[in-house]
């Protein structure tokens, strides 16, 4: 399977080999949990414990009915267990990985984006009829990804070389083939995919680094706690008032800062 999209010069190390409890814990946290809920979805489908019906989005399911899970139920089915499925497993378990890596294994960051991305699908879903957007928002994500490595050199079925920008597209005409339709799902991913990139990769060096879409604080405390809870002590700059500090005062004969206290008249100093 790896070898079905490998990574041509500089390419990324496959799965195989490595113990499954071992591949769990080295994987990102949110591309870990999204292929595992991904795989316990397809199997309780597959065991009739759950149905499609009980998953797909639906405006007047999830907004007149209540039937909220439906919200992220879309993105944890992508169909039963075949083929299909294995193809998604893996670009979404190798290039959504790629991607949170290349984050710096922020998980604020990379929830962020999921964030966008998965509302902005459902937002536009209703209008092309998608009832569920697992493969939607992995292509938002493999976009993003091959946009961010354009040098990556990729093969199909080591018969056809490819610069990753065209990854995106090779897929869709993948899926033309074998169903001679037009995937919707994936050219909305696309496009999804295409507004965080134009805002996170070349607004910001248009715009003086101004990035619109970047995460909030209390998002990013929310997922990484505050500064000082991971042992970074407040200086004393912090500590001590601005106004108390007179830098000014600095003694010019041995170069010493001097700081008065509160309430301390200011000495003048010799020239």
């Amino acid at each position: 399977m790896a070898d079905f999209f490998a990574g041509g010069i500089g390419g990324g190390e496959g799965i195989g080999g490595f113990p499954l409890e071992q591949w769990f814990f080295e994987t990102p946290v949110c591309t870990r949990w999204w292929t595992t809920a991904t795989v316990i979805t397809s199997v309780l489908v597959q065991c009739h414990v759950l149905t499609p019906f009980q998953l797909f989005y639906s405006y007047r399911a999830v907004f007149h009915k209540s039937q909220y899970w439906r919200l992220i139920s879309t993105f944890l089915y992508v169909g039963p267990i075949n083929l299909d499925l294995l193809f998604h497993i893996f670009f979404l378990q190798r290039y959504c990985r790629f991607l949170e890596e290349s984050s710096g294994r922020s998980a604020a960051h990379f929830a962020w984006l999921m964030a966008y991305a998965s509302i902005t699908l459902l937002c536009i879903a209703p209008f092309f009829s998608i009832a569920f957007l697992g493969s939607a928002l992995s292509s938002t994500l493999v976009y993003i990804w091959s946009r961010r490595n354009p040098d990556s050199l990729l093969s199909f079925l080591g018969l056809i070389v490819f610069r990753a920008p065209f990854l995106p597209w090779v897929l869709i005409a993948f899926g033309v083939i074998f169903s001679n339709t037009v995937p919707k799902d994936e050219v909305c991913g696309i496009a999804v995919g295409h507004v965080w990139y134009y805002f996170n990769d070349i607004y910001p060096r248009l715009h003086n680094d101004h990035r619109p879409l970047d995460p909030p604080q209390w998002w990013v405390r929310l997922f990484e706690g505050d500064p000082q809870e991971h042992g970074e002590e407040p200086t004393l700059d912090d500590l001590v008032p601005e106004a108390n500090v007179d830098a000014a005062t600095a003694n010019q004969g041995d170069g010493n800062l001097r700081r008065r206290n509160p309430g301390e008249e200011e000495v003048p100093t010799d020239a």
